[in-house]
């Protein structure tokens, strides 16, 4: 890819990926779903020892900033890092250990 192929995001959508992360819940549920990639919302709570409703919402948010995919197979839903998801991840993992 040549760096002319390479797309500059905005300030406006530099935003809305870091106030997906803005979050220590959702922070947490990035980094877990990095490590179990396919789990879902019961398990996210039973992991995070959160309650349902709330890690709903946070992943909810975290689809809604583009770093969450959320999969439908029936009435169960799985999630998965989007590729920005995955580098957001990377990034919160050194940022961690700096």
């Amino acid at each position: 890819m040549d760096k002319k192929d390479i797309k500059i995001k905005t300030a406006k959508q530099l935003e809305r990926h870091f106030k997906g992360i803005a979050n220590y819940h959702r922070i947490d549920i990035l980094l877990l779903v990095s490590q179990s990639s396919g789990i879902t919302v019961d398990n996210i709570a039973e992991a995070l020892n959160c309650n349902f409703k709330t890690i709903s919402e946070h992943t909810r948010r975290l689809a809604q900033a583009g770093l969450l995919n959320k999969n439908y197979h029936g009435r169960t839903v799985v999630h998965t890092l989007s590729p920005y998801g995955e580098i957001i991840t990377k990034f919160i993992t050194t940022f961690q250990h700096s």
